[in-house]
């Protein structure tokens, strides 16, 4: 073996373990998801107390649980959670599994009480469609399958399981497919297999350009996220980084995270890049850095300096020139453009919208807080 087949061997072999790694990770969550939801239903349907609690279960729990620091249990998370035990029986057996209750990481369900023998399923007006085998359905991420559950039909549901193993579809070209009535159109039309042919291609066309793939402005939610009694301006870059991690690997057009807060290192001074992913088909480095304030002219600078550290330390035959994005909260495109002007590499310069979960709640927060500012002048003020 020489050098440069080491060197593949070796990033083949940290690759792999990624994936692994993130694949265990990913069917956890679907089966704890599959448990909870469990308990919900079994609840629902044959708890004592049942009728003290009504439609208003799933908001009490979810505030309960965010008590106790359980993520990802919103209301609407929850209602997900009972449909996926509902619609999707074929995963008692994997629960019940002794390779599932001897493992570590799947300890809580060893102690898993509910009857899971025979969950409810919905009644179709047509034969249903065989299920996904457990394993299969493993394949998918638990954002795929909290966006299956939305679809009662079974049939419908079927097909799209189907195309995104087949396609190896994101949640976002999953949920193109869904919002441009794919099932609806492949009924429609005679020849029918086009129509799917080409919702696939749609699905593996391969950008010609990073540019292609840099938005502007990248929209970032906050729903979901952890309760707190307050939010430090480190707290919010966290929460930033969380969702544009994940955002950038639901696109699924090639891009592989491959570092966080990654460490610069010149002579005895340390600089830290937010986040660093790979383009698996373009095959170059996305380098991006956030700002929890408008764009800077230094950014650009500081961002150069990244691009140019990368270019002669990090890159290996084959890799294309890395790409720099700042991100920030804005940017006045005219500084923006003195600040990159003429630079060599490819540096992109976007801002983030945040979408908060509860806009009536800071509403509410603004005009009690005018109200008292405004007793308190009258108080200071008063008429003469």
């Amino acid at each position: 073996m020489d050098y440069a087949a080491l060197l593949t061997a070796i990033a083949d072999a940290h690759q792999q373990a990624q994936s692994r790694a993130a694949g265990a990770v990913n069917r956890q969550l679907i089966l704890r998801n599959w448990v909870i939801g469990a308990h919900l239903v079994e609840f629902q349907q044959q708890g004592e107390d049942r009728a003290a609690y009504g439609a208003g279960l799933l908001k009490r729990v979810s505030t309960d649980l965010r008590q106790r620091a359980v993520p990802g249990t919103s209301p609407d998370m929850l209602e997900r959670m009972r449909l996926f035990y509902t619609y999707y029986p074929q995963l008692t057996d994997l629960i019940s599994a002794p390779a599932v209750r001897k493992s570590s990481a799947a300890k809580p369900f060893a102690d898993f009480t509910p009857d899971i023998s025979a969950p409810p399923v919905r009644k179709s007006p047509h034969t249903a469609p065989h299920p996904l085998p457990a394993h299969k359905l493993l394949e998918l991420s638990w954002t795929h399958l909290a966006d299956l559950v939305r679809l009662e039909d079974p049939w419908k549901r079927a097909f799209y399981e189907s195309e995104c193993l087949k396609g190896n579809w994101s949640k976002r070209q999953l949920q193109r497919q869904i919002g441009s009535l794919l099932f609806e159109r492949t009924g429609l039309s005679t020849d029918k297999q086009t129509v799917i042919e080409h919702a696939r291609q749609q699905a593996t066309e391969a950008p010609a350009l990073i540019a292609d793939l840099i938005r502007d402005p990248y929209v970032l939610e906050f729903a979901g996220l952890a309760e707190k009694s307050y939010y430090l301006e480190k707290d919010l870059e966290k929460a930033l980084l969380d969702h544009l991690q994940s955002f950038l690997l639901e696109l699924g057009t090639g891009f592989c995270f491959e570092a966080r807060q990654k460490r610069v290192t010149v002579g005895e001074e340390h600089d830290y890049i937010d986040l660093v992913f790979y383009h698996r088909i373009l095959r170059c480095h996305l380098l991006i850095d956030l700002k929890v304030r408008p764009f800077q002219h230094g950014d650009a600078g500081q961002m150069n300096f990244y691009l140019n550290y990368w270019k002669a330390e990090m890159m290996v035959p084959g890799d294309q020139q890395p790409v720099g994005l700042i991100l920030c909260a804005d940017k006045k495109q005219t500084r923006v453009d003195y600040a990159t002007t003429g630079l060599d590499h490819q540096l992109f310069v976007s801002r983030y919208l945040t979408l908060l979960p509860s806009a009536e709640t800071l509403q509410r927060l603004i005009e009690q807080d005018t109200a008292i500012w405004q007793q308190q002048q009258e108080t200071q003020n008063p008429a003469e």
